[in-house]
């Protein structure tokens, strides 16, 4: 199953690509993460980042300091490895390798857990991050995936479990 799940992730990266992103594209797709959060009452952390700044974040009722520090973590696990924080922790996984020390990701500043998602730019690659905590891992990568998918009208099966 592990195999299935991180080649049904790389397709996802692979066509979760978009042709643009700026400001107001990550305000869309922040508040798109947030009204699909809400629509299910998810008690989740949103962010959306690059290296250097913030474009947007939220926390819905029920998410906790905790949430907002993975979100951060998870974050940090997509712009060093350019994949998602699922595939990440699924592929050193199935290598047999630990985080820390064998990956060289410290805890305090990583996570391998799903809901960090690349923002990839077309021509250009990995520029930004969509983190979110707050729900089990699949689901956070779900959610981030999901949002990406509709905003270019991408439709998207969920992962196997």
């Amino acid at each position: 199953m592990s195999q299935q799940l991180i080649d049904a992730i790389k397709e996802q990266e692979k066509r979760l690509v978009l042709d643009a992103f700026d400001e107001d594209i990550a305000f869309e797709i922040g508040c798109d993460l947030r009204a699909r959060a809400k629509a299910v009452n998810a008690p989740v952390s949103i962010e959306i980042r690059s290296s250097s700044r913030r474009f947007f974040f939220a926390t819905l009722p029920g998410a906790t300091p905790e949430n907002q520090d993975w979100g951060r973590r998870k974050i940090n696990t997509v712009l060093r490895t350019y994949k998602s924080s699922m595939r990440a922790g699924l592929e050193y996984n199935a290598e047999g390798r630990e985080q820390w020390p064998d990956v060289g990701l410290r805890y305090e500043d990583f996570v391998i857990h799903g809901g960090g998602f690349p923002v990839t730019v077309k021509g250009v690659g990995v520029i930004a991050a969509i983190g979110i905590s707050g729900l089990p891992s699949i689901e956070d990568h779900e959610m981030s995936a999901f949002a990406l998918a509709d905003r270019l009208g991408i439709k998207m099966d969920s992962l196997p479990r």
